[in-house]
C-alpha cells in the first residue's frame, strides 16, 4: 500500500469499541469508518452520535466486503481467535483487543493466519502506551534506572456483574496488562513460570471455566537474563480497589505505580555512598506523569486527555478520550501507520504471542500447584 493511501476501517464490537470510534474518525490517514455490533440499538446509537452511516450487525458482512482494508476487533475474548483468523483470511489487516487468545493452539493459529495472509495483525495492548510506561521507558533509555534488577505487575479488578463470559475467568489468561510493560522494559520474553492460585473461587463462579482460584500470583524467569518478574492477577473475592499497575527497580532508580488514585506514582533514587554510614539512602518523590502527545498527529493528540469531541458543534460537544492513561490514540496511530507505511506494527503477532502465552502457562502451573512450566517462544 502506498504511503499516500488512506485506509478504510471497520470497528467490530461497540461496548469498549466505542472509545476508539472518534480516534479513527479524526485520524488523518483514515478515509472512512464503519461500525458493527450484534446489538442493533447500540449500532444506531453510536452511529447517530458520531454521524456514521456505514452500519452493520453481522461480522461476516464486514469481512466479505471489499470496502474495508482493516478491522479493529473488540468482541468477547472467546471470539478473538475466530474473528482474527477470519479477518486475516479475508485479506483484512486486523487489530484486536487483548488477550490474543486463551490457548497456545489458538496463538499458533493466529500466527499462521497472519503469515499466510501477509496482512498486519496488532494486539492493542494499552499498558505499553500509558503515560506511566512512556515516562519509565524514557528513564530506562536515558540510563537513569541503571541495570534493571526486578519487576512487578498487578491487575486487580472485580468482575462481578460484568457479562456472563467473564464470570469465573482464569485471572492469568488476561495477563497482558500486567506483564507486557515488564517484558517491554526488560527487552526480553519470559522463559519459565511458577504460579500459585490463592483462595477458593465460589462454586457459583466455577461453572464456566472450572477455574478454582480467584487470585493467581506468578514468578517468571526472563529469557537470557538473571531477572525475575512477579505478577499478581485477581478478578474476584479480593477486597482491593481496581488497579492495573507495574513497578520496575534498577540499581539507581525505581518506579512504583500509584497505589491510591490521585496520590501519584513514586520515584525512588539511590543516593551515593556516604562515608561512615551504614547502607545507602534512597529518596522517594511523588512524580507527575507528563503527556507525550506531541508524538501524535495534531488531529488526535488531544484525545490523550478527556476532551470535547467537537467544540464547534453543540450536538457533538460530548467528552471523549483519555482511555487507559492516554494510551488509545497511540494504539490507533501505530496500527494505522503500520498499514500505511507497509511495516509490521509494534505489537505484532510474534510479540503478542510472547506477551500472551506466559499467562496461559502460568494458569497451567497454578492448576498443578506451582509446578514449573516452560513457556514456548514464538519467532
Amino acid at each position: 500500500m502506498a504511503n499516500t493511501t488512506r485506509i478504510r476501517i471497520a470497528i467490530v464490537g461497540l461496548g469498549f469499541g466505542e472509545d476508539f470510534v472518534p480516534l479513527y474518525l479524526k485520524h488523518p490517514d483514515v478515509e472512512y469508518v464503519a461500525i458493527c455490533d450484534m446489538n442493533e440499538a447500540r449500532v444506531a446509537a453510536v452511529g447517530d452520535k458520531f454521524g456514521i452511516t456505514r452500519r452493520y450487525t453481522r461480522f461476516e458482512d464486514i469481512i466479505a466486503s471489499d470496502e474495508y482494508d482493516a478491522v479493529h476487533i473488540l468482541t468477547p475474548v472467546s471470539l478473538h481467535a475466530e474473528h482474527v483468523c477470519a479477518a486475516l483470511a479475508a485479506g483484512k489487516h486486523c487489530a484486536c483487543a487483548v488477550p490474543m487468545a486463551t490457548s497456545i493452539e489458538d496463538i499458533e493459529r493466529i500466527i499462521a493466519a497472519q503469515r499466510q495472509a501477509g496482512k498486519n495483525y496488532m494486539m492493542m495492548e494499552t499498558s505499553v502506551y500509558t503515560r506511566e510506561f512512556l515516562y519509565v521507558k524514557q528513564l530506562r533509555d536515558e540510563g537513569h534506572l541503571g541495570p534493571i534488577t526486578f519487576l512487578r505487575g498487578t491487575h486487580i479488578q472485580n468482575l462481578e456483574g460484568y457479562p456472563i463470559y467473564w464470570q469465573g475467568y482464569p485471572p492469568m489468561h488476561y495477563i497482558t496488562h500486567a506483564l507486557s510493560p515488564l517484558l517491554a522494559l526488560a527487552g526480553t520474553n519470559a522463559s519459565k513460570v511458577y504460579c500459585l492460585g490463592s483462595g477458593e473461587l465460589r462454586p457459583d463462579l466455577r461453572k464456566q471455566y472450572t477455574n478454582p482460584y480467584p487470585i493467581e500470583t506468578a514468578l517468571f524467569r526472563l529469557q537470557d537474563t538473571q531477572l525475575a518478574a512477579e505478577v499478581t492477577m485477581s478478578f474476584f473475592q479480593m477486597a482491593r480497589s481496581y488497579i492495573e499497575s507495574f513497578a520496575v527497580y534498577g540499581e539507581q532508580q525505581g518506579f512504583e505505580w500509584e497505589q491510591l488514585e490521585n496520590e501519584g506514582p513514586a520515584l525512588f533514587t539511590m543516593q551515593p555512598v556516604r562515608p561512615g554510614h551504614h547502607g545507602r539512602v534512597t529518596t522517594a518523590t511523588r512524580v507527575h506523569m507528563p503527556d507525550a502527545a506531541e508524538q501524535l498527529p495534531r488531529e488526535i493528540a488531544r484525545f490523550t486527555q478527556l476532551v470535547p469531541y467537537d467544540e464547534s458543534d453543540a450536538q457533538r460537544s460530548f467528552r471523549v478520550g483519555g482511555g487507559h492513561g492516554g494510551a488509545h490514540p497511540y494504539l490507533v496511530h501505530e496500527f494505522v501507520r503500520s498499514i500505511v507505511e507497509g511495516r509490521a506494527p509494534a505489537v505484532d503477532a510474534r510479540t503478542a504471542a510472547n506477551w500472551t502465552a506466559p499467562g496461559i502457562c502460568a494458569h497451567a502451573s497454578a492448576l498443578r500447584d506451582g509446578e514449573l512450566v516452560v513457556i514456548p517462544e514464538f519467532s
